[in-house]
């Protein structure tokens, strides 16, 4: 997987970029991500990003030349590029998502915004898909890029311990993650469910899968609407719901 990150600030995205799965992905040569600095493309002695909206209105906006001069010359190389703006206003980014960009060809390069955002005219001519964390609003797009890259690189293979970690995820089934336990089986008095301690396998994947749908009812009902229900998922179903009662 290979990534640009056009920003205003590459020490806080390098600085990540040091620490847990990314840093062993990037060791391996399983990721690649490099940071520019939007400044470095301005042509002004005081390396003026921002100006004043057309209008009026709160807030700066990043001015197009920058952008355009930047991403231009990383487009230079002529490798192809999937331009990714990170913003409030973008499809929200999910699962599925993250499995399609951890198998793109093309280097991913995302564009974070600051301020009130960036020139309309960038969004129109040079991004090619627009993504959103959720309904809220960061100061910069720096964390958003980071959470799509950690979310999407762990589906490549080699980059996780285990391999089925990706797999059973929470969402990888549609559905809420099971709940999970280590030692010591009893830790002041709350203790482990007798099924995971059985050995029975059958018995621990049916405990799981109950467990699973179980809290997606409770914390995340909208997402058992989204599924294609098999007749085992339909069973548990009623029977969680007679057991407590939703």
């Amino acid at each position: 997987m290979r990534c640009d990150i056009l920003t205003l600030f590459p020490e806080a995205v390098n600085a990540f970029l040091e620490f847990s799965i990314l840093k062993k992905a990037r060791e391996k040569g399983l990721l690649e991500v490099k940071a520019y600095n939007i400044r470095d493309f301005t042509e002004d002695r005081h390396r003026v990003v921002d100006d004043y909206p057309y209008g009026g209105g709160a807030g700066m906006v990043i001015k197009p030349e920058p952008l355009f001069k930047a991403v231009e010359y990383l487009k230079s190389d002529n490798k192809e590029r999937l331009v990714i703006f990170m913003s409030p206003q973008g499809k929200q980014f999910n699962y599925e998502i993250a499995r399609r960009l951890s198998e793109e060809n093309r280097r991913l390069l995302f564009i974070c915004g600051r301020y009130e955002g960036i020139d309309e005219r960038v969004r129109m001519a040079l991004v090619d898909e627009e993504l959103s964390i959720g309904d809220y609003v960061l100061t910069g797009g720096e964390l958003a890029s980071l959470v799509v890259i950690d979310s999407s690189v762990r589906f490549i293979p080699g980059v996780l311990g285990d391999e089925r970690s990706a797999l059973e995820d929470s969402f990888s089934q549609g559905i809420l993650d099971y709940p999970h336990y280590t030692r010591p089986a009893d830790f002041r008095g709350m203790k482990v469910p007798e099924v995971l301690l059985s050995g029975d396998h059958e018995k621990i994947r049916r405990w799981r899968e109950k467990a699973a749908i179980s809290r997606t009812l409770r914390q995340r009902p909208d997402l058992i609407e989204k599924m294609k229900l098999t007749e085992e998922y339909l069973q548990i179903i009623d029977e969680i719901k007679k057991e407590e009662g939703l």
